[in-house]
């Protein structure tokens, strides 16, 4: 089934600012929230579809690229959450530490009672400039945080647990009055964890994490380009007293090219041609992405004539086709002349006097017309 426009999920314009979606997907989330709509299975498929678009648009980097390529630049950039509670612990990062469901239905939600979303993490790998021809894998190492395999991520000394808060009885938050106005804060005595760790665990001095290294095998699409960002999900760092991880966000970088250059999916290249070869016509054999192929040069061909070469570019981020090869003819008089070049060429020359070309023609003709005023 195809996925919808996300401004058409969030019913705002294409040139709209981030304060308008952000409205706009506050609606559709009060809206469409599972506590307001229990058991509705319908309900909650539109709770996550306006999620996803959120997350797009709300992101600078990511709406450029839904903008370019739809939703293939989307799945780059990292749209798509598996479950409800994804939402939760994605958009309590999002909103700097407060759940934006909590501010709507009292702060005393799901999103208070699990924990911590592991940080994401970013990276960056090079490519080669023909390895997006072909889906590819690349192997990189990382350090992260990972959960402590003494104490299972818990944070406390094995055979231990951590108890119930006794300030907040385990929500994290507490509140206070004042007046009319009623606040609320980060618990004092646990740091807003719900719980408190009375003997830590000596591996991880009771954070639950430890630092590993690790090598992750990322899978580059086909047709990808450069400064587009690849997300991993759940490759980041681990989240804390069994909150989801973090995801890894890895910046591609293509190295150029001797001959190429690039421009979407289609490849751009300079093919210098001797004179004889312009004015006679020749067929040349031309490099391209997947070998050679032989492309017919037509007797009288213009220095700057384009070719195109159908199919020969890289394949298409949609996933439909392939960009094309454009080869620009560039017409090269020799700088050094052998005597019989030079005598074949001063009979041409005056042959051509005889028989002058039309641009040439007309170009003569402007002038005698110019000076003749």
């Amino acid at each position: 089934m195809a996925k919808r426009d996300y401004y058409e999920i969030l019913g705002v314009a294409k040139n709209a600012s981030k304060a308008e979606i952000k409205k706009a997907y506050h609606k559709l989330a009060l809206k469409h929230h599972p506590d307001r709509n229990p058991g509705d299975a319908e309900a909650e498929a539109k709770f996550k579809e306006a999620a996803d678009a959120f997350a797009v648009l709300n992101d600078d980097q990511k709406r450029t690229q839904y903008d370019q390529y739809g939703h293939a630049g989307a799945d780059f950039g990292g749209a798509g959450f598996s479950n409800v509670e994804d939402i939760f612990s994605a958009f309590s990062e999002i909103f700097g530490g407060s759940s934006v469901f909590g501010d709507f239905f009292g702060g005393s939600g799901r999103a208070q009672s699990r924990g911590r979303r592991g940080a994401s993490l970013r990276c960056g790998i090079e490519l080669d400039f023909n390895d997006p021809v072909e889906p590819v894998e690349k192997t990189i190492s990382l350090r992260r945080a990972e959960a402590c395999d003494d104490c299972n991520g818990s944070g406390a000394k094995a055979g231990t647990k951590p108890t119930q808060c006794t300030q907040c009885r385990g929500a994290g938050v507490v509140m206070t009055s004042a007046g009319f106005f009623s606040m609320r804060s980060s618990c004092p005595r646990c740091h807003g964890r719900g719980e408190v760790i009375s003997d830590p665990c000596s591996g991880c001095g009771g954070s639950g994490r430890k630092p590993k290294e690790r090598e992750i095998t990322l899978k580059i699409p086909a047709g990808i380009e450069d400064g587009m960002t690849l997300r991993i999900a759940g490759e980041g760092e681990a989240g804390e007293q069994g909150g989801p991880p973090g995801d890894l966000l890895c910046e591609v970088h293509i190295r150029s090219h001797p001959l190429f250059k690039r421009a979407g999916a289609d490849v751009y290249l300079e093919l210098p041609i001797g004179f004889a070869q312009a004015a006679l016509g020749a067929k040349i054999e031309v490099p391209t992405l997947r070998g050679r192929s032989e492309m017919k040069i037509s007797g009288g061909t213009q220095g700057g004539h384009v070719t195109r070469l159908k199919g020969e570019g890289f394949p298409k981020l949609d996933g439909y086709g392939r960009g094309d090869q454009l080869v620009e003819v560039v017409v090269e008089v020799p700088s050094k002349l052998t005597k019989e070049q030079s005598r074949i060429l001063r009979e041409f020359a005056e042959t051509e006097e005889q028989n002058i070309t039309p641009e040439r023609k007309s170009f003569l003709d402007k002038v005698k017309k110019l000076f003749s005023k």
